[in-house]
Parts: structure tokens; C-alpha cells; sequence
């Protein structure tokens, strides 16, 4: 064997004994006659030293260690003379009598440390580098933790796991998908799932009543911190189940998650909000409750003074930012521009300062009184010292844009704290969406959602506004103000399958040749089942405190869904292209 234990895992009690280790050169330095080496692997590291007196060979091999080196190093465990209370191993080092270089190392492009000097393009390009760091270290084993306690815990609730296809039919409802030629099939395409929903449904149609599968989905869409191209689900599905059913045993899961793997209780049971409270609240449909500073409706209020901003506007909402009173002129025409961002979208923001004695100032003087703008500060539930901003326009997209500047001054104040869990189920969705630009409604969640049985009545109305009140049977579970898992209880019923596809415009025979196999199976004794789907990746990022999921992924993409390390995608050569029937036109930049 190369090695006796890792580099994490000697303490002082095994001082004495003849051991061997393997692993990376962290550093190597010398002082005085004596040579320190710090060595290293996925478990720690260990200090080597070689003495004064040690043989010529041995110091010379030692002197000649440079940083990534690949070593053996034999020696006897001994107390170390200064001890590091701040390393596990820090009692104790090893004197050496062998060192085995087993392969040299060029210098690496970045420092290989716990906060590393290279950027995040080159560390990229060097993932295999960076991945020997500890903080990606310890993201990936948090990774293998929570899977395996998502599987001891499914596995003992029944669940069985079960693997379902990666080359499908191309549906085209959500996210664009990405498609594989086929050469056997010549201008025929597979497509790569955005998720397994209709095959997790066959399979409670097959009588598999509890599956689960940790599996890797696809989607062709724009990236950001908590999203690939290709990502992790924890997809689950039941049969014979209600909502409650499928709520409790999830809601079992991620406490069990969270004390196995973080130690950390979350509440029993977990808050419920429907989408619409969320909405006007929060300004999204997965609302950060870790802080206050809520949405308000202050609409009634600004009417009737002669400011055509506001007299013109659907809606006017405000939301309270504590203790922010004290803001500068210049910092709240900074924080103006910032929501006039494309990413937030406003045309601009108003301000009401409640200073400390009471009295107002605000960018809306002109119009409104102190009595007005005592009013509207009431409404928004802010006191002296507190500062009211308000945004105005079409209600949800105002309501939204206000969710973000909430989320914004959340983060600015330091009351987003990754250290602190607050989940719940937003419920009640609505099951549709009405599209102005292309006349038609289309799925909130996907085209398998059962509506409420007490909306089925307006489900089966002509009306677009019965239709635009039906709530879907499903369930999203927020952490934080992020989605983490979402699902429904689906449809099972063939008819009411071929009525949701009439209501979505997917007439006949597209729906025959998108969905017909499932369209049949639904007819040989569907079960009433329903599931939902955790986005793996985004557990674990919240879970080690992080926004990003990448880190979380030992080989992610970036924003432009390029793997720069190994320069993917690429073009393929001319043969291949003939082989598979593909002429590409490919158009100048």
C-alpha cells in the first residue's frame, strides 16, 4: 500500500508509531538545517520534517520538493515542539526516513489553499486543480452525504430507485431541449429530458407505487449562480397519495436531511403560504421569510394628489427598510439607479424618510403633505428611523420588482444569514397562465398538473376568467428565497389529460403525436398518484451556505454553458456530420 492512514487522520496517540503517507506537497520550506513539509490530501494535512541530521540523499530529495509534487513519505509519528491548535493534526508531525517522489508537478497557475489567488475563469479552465481544494472538497462531500441520507431515508420509506431514459421524444412545452441526432434514424432526434415526469408517471401506471431516482436533467436555457444546463434532481413519485400525503413524507425527509447531515432542527410542521399571499407579500413565488420588510399595497393612498406617476399607475406598493432612514442623498440616487436595472426593470423609485423626531422627508414633497405621507407610512408599517420606498406600475410586475429590491436591502442590511433555515410550502398556484402575445393559456407548472378537485367545475368552463381562477393541486417547498422541489398531484384521468391539452391549444393529433403513449397508458387503469422534484444541486448550495450551485458540481459550466476546461462544445469533424445526414449553415458573426 502507498500509505498507512491519510493526511487528516494521525493525533497524538499515535505518537510512536512507524507510518506512511501519501499525498500533494502544500508547501516545503526550510529552517534553519531542518526541512518542513506540508502534505496533503482530501482529508488534511500533516507536517513532515526532515532533520539536520538526517542522511544527504534524504535532505536532498526534501530540498527538492516543489508545490503539487506527488509523494511517499515514511517515517515515526512525534510530538511537535510548536503545536497549531488550528489544524486536526496540528500535535503532531513526522519525522521522516523515506521520501518517494512518485511524480513531479509543473507550477501550478493558482495557489492550491483555502482562499486561492486565482480567478474564477482560470481556476475553470484548472478544475481538476481547483477541485483539491478544501472548500471544494468539502462541497462535494457534503454532495455525497445528502445522497446518501436521501436514500437511506426513501429506501426505508419503500421508495425504490429506479433509472429511467436519458435519449426521449422531444416535447417542447418549458425550457428549450437539448436534441441528439440519430444516425440510425436519418433526420430523426432524440431529445435529452428536462426531467423524467412522463416515465415516473408510467411507472405508477406499471404499479411501481414509490420510486425515486437521483438523476441528471437537461435544460437549453439562460444560466445563473443556481442553474445549469445540466443539473441533479431527486425525482419522486407516489400512487394511491393526496397532497398531504406527499407533503408529510417530504417534509419528513428534509427535517431528516437536516439533522443528519447539518445538525440543524427546522420546524414541525413547516409554514404553508398559497401563491397568492406569496405574491403580494413578496413579490415572489419563493419568498426569503428569514426577514420582514413585506410588501404593502398603498395604492388607495397616493390617488387624488395631482402626481401622475402614481395617479396613473395599477398599482402602488411600498415596502419599509428598518433603520435605513439615515441613507444619503447619494445613496438613494445610487439605489434609484440600481432599480432601473434591466434585471429589475423599475423607471424609477420613490422615497419617504421617517426621520427620527417624527417628521418626513421625501422625493414626493410636492404632492403630499405630512398627514399624506404619515398615512402611507403607516400603511407600510415603518416608524422613526425607517425608510419607505415605493415602486408603481402594472401590479405584478410591480409586486415582483419590489421582491427584488426587498431581496436587495435584505442582503444589504445582513439579514439573509446562509446560517439560518426558514423552509415552507407554497401552495394554491394557479393551475394556468394566460399569454397576451400569443392568445393562449399555457401550463404553470407542466401540462400533467390535476387542478383542485373543488376547481374542477371552472376547469371544464369556457370562460378564460373560470379558467384564470383554477388552482393547481401543487406544492413547491422554499428555502431562503429559493425553489428547491416542486410538484402536484397529476392527472390520471384520460379525459381530463385530453382537456387540459384542449385548454392549452395543443389540439389532437399534436397532442397524439407528442403525448400519446401516455395518453394510452392513462387508459389501462391509471392510479391516482402525485410527487414532486428537489433540485439536488440548490439543496447542497444552500446547505454549505452558498448561493451558487457550482461549486457543488465537481464539473460545472459557466454562464455561456461552456465547459472551458475541456473547450466543450466544439465542432465535430466532416465525417461524422456525413455520417450523421447534417449539413450545417452556419451563419457569419
Amino acid at each position: 500500500m502507498y500509505r498507512t492512514h491519510t493526511c487528516g487522520e494521525l493525533r497524538i496517540e499515535n505518537k510512536g508509531q512507524q507510518v506512511t503517507l501519501a499525498g500533494w506537497v502544500q508547501k516545503a520550506r526550510k529552517l534553519g538545517g531542518m526541512t518542513f513539509i506540508d502534505l496533503r490530501d482530501r482529508y488534511g494535512i500533516t507536517q513532515l520534517v526532515v532533520e539536520a541530521d538526517a542522511p544527504a540523499a534524504l535532505v536532498e530529495t526534501a530540498t527538492s520538493l516543489g508545490r503539487e509534487f506527488v509523494i511517499q513519505a515514511k517515517g515515526e509519528v512525534v510530538e511537535r515542539q510548536a503545536k497549531n491548535a488550528k489544524m486536526p493534526t496540528g500535535d503532531i508531525e513526522i519525522r521522516l526516513s523515506e521520501i518517494h517522489i512518485l511524480n513531479r508537478s509543473t507550477v501550478p497557475p493558482f495557489t492550491i489553499e483555502e482562499e486561492s489567488d486565482g480567478g474564477e475563469d482560470l481556476r475553470a479552465k484548472y478544475r481538476y486543480l481547483d477541485l483539491r481544494r478544501p472548500p471544494l472538497q468539502r462541497a462535494l462531500a457534503l454532495r455525497h452525504k445528502v445522497a446518501h441520507e436521501v436514500r437511506n431515508f426513501l429506501d426505508a420509506k419503500g421508495f425504490m430507485e429506479i433509472e429511467t431514459p436519458y435519449l426521449i421524444k422531444s416535447t417542447p412545452e418549458g425550457a428549450r431541449d437539448f436534441v441528439v441526432p440519430s444516425r440510425m434514424n436519418p433526420g430523426q432526434f432524440y431529445a435529452l429530458p428536462q426531467s423524467p415526469q412522463t416515465f415516473k408517471q408510467l411507472l405508477m401506471v406499471g404499479g411501481y407505487d414509490r420510486y425515486f431516482q437521483i438523476v441528471r436533467c437537461f435544460r437549453d436555457e439562460d444560466l445563473r449562480a443556481d442553474r445549469q444546463p445540466e443539473f441533479t434532481q431527486i425525482d419522486c413519485e407516489m400512487s394511491f397519495v393526496e397532497q398531504e400525503d406527499v407533503l408529510g413524507t417530504f417534509e419528513e425527509m428534509m427535517r431528516s436531511l437536516f439533522k443528519n447531515v447539518l445538525d440543524v432542527e427546522i420546524p414541525r410542521p413547516l409554514p404553508r403560504m398559497s401563491w397568492y399571499e406569496a405574491m403580494d407579500r413578496y413579490g415572489s413565488d419563493k419568498p426569503d421569510v428569514r426577514f420582514g420588510m413585506t410588501i404593502h399595497e398603498i395604492t388607495p393612498l397616493v390617488k387624488g394628489k395631482g402626481f401622475s406617476v402614481l395617479e396613473e399607475a395599477d398599482y402602488v406598493g411600498a415596502i419599509s427598510v428598518p433603520g435605513a432612514a439615515e441613507y444619503t442623498r447619494k445613496q438613494v440616487d445610487e439605489l434609484t439607479e440600481w432599480v432601473k436595472r434591466p434585471q429589475v426593470g423599475a423607471k424609477g423609485l420613490i422615497y419617504i424618510r421617517v426621520n427620527a423626531d417624527g417628521s418626513f422627508k421625501s422625493s414626493i414633497d410636492k404632492f403630499y403633505g405630512a398627514d399624506d405621507l404619515r398615512a402611507i407610512a403607516a400603511a407600510a408599517q415603518a416608524g422613526p428611523g425607517d425608510l419607505v420606498l415605493v415602486l408603481c406600475g402594472a401590479r405584478r410586475k410591480t409586486q415582483n420588482m419590489l421582491g427584488v429590491l426587498r431581496l436587495e436591502m435584505g442582503g444589504r442590511l445582513g439579514l439573509r444569514n446562509p446560517k439560518e433555515f426558514a423552509p415552507l410550502w407554497i401552495v394554491d398556484f394557479p393551475l394556468l397562465e394566460w399569454d397576451d402575445e400569443t392568445g393562449r393559456f399555457y401550463a404553470m407548472h407542466h401540462p400533467f398538473t390535476a387542478p383542485k378537485p373543488e376547481h374542477e367545475k371552472w376547469f371544464y368552463s369556457d370562460k378564460k376568467e373560470d379558467l384564470e381562477r383554477v388552482c393547481a393541486n401543487a406544492y413547491d417547498f422554499v428555502l431562503n428565497g429559493s425553489e428547491l422541489g416542486g410538484g402536484s398531484i397529476r392527472i390520471h384521468n384520460a379525459d381530463m389529460q385530453k382537456r387540459m391539452f384542449e385548454v392549452l391549444g395543443i389540439g389532437p393529433e399534436e397532442a397524439e403525436y407528442k403525448f400519446g403513449f401516455i395518453i394510452n397508458a392513462f387508459q389501462f387503469g391509471a392510479p391516482p398518484h402525485g410527487g414532486l422534484a428537489f433540485g439536488f444541486d440548490r439543496i447542497c448550495a444552500l446547505m454549505g451556505g452558498q448561493d451558487s450551485i457550482r461549486d457543488y458540481i465537481a464539473f460545472p459550466k459557466n454562464n455561456q454553458g461552456r465547459d472551458v476546461m475541456i473547450d466543450s462544445p466544439s465542432e465535430i469533424d466532416a465525417a461524422q456530420l456525413e455520417e450523421l445526414q447534417i449539413k450545417l449553415d452556419v451563419k457569419p458573426d
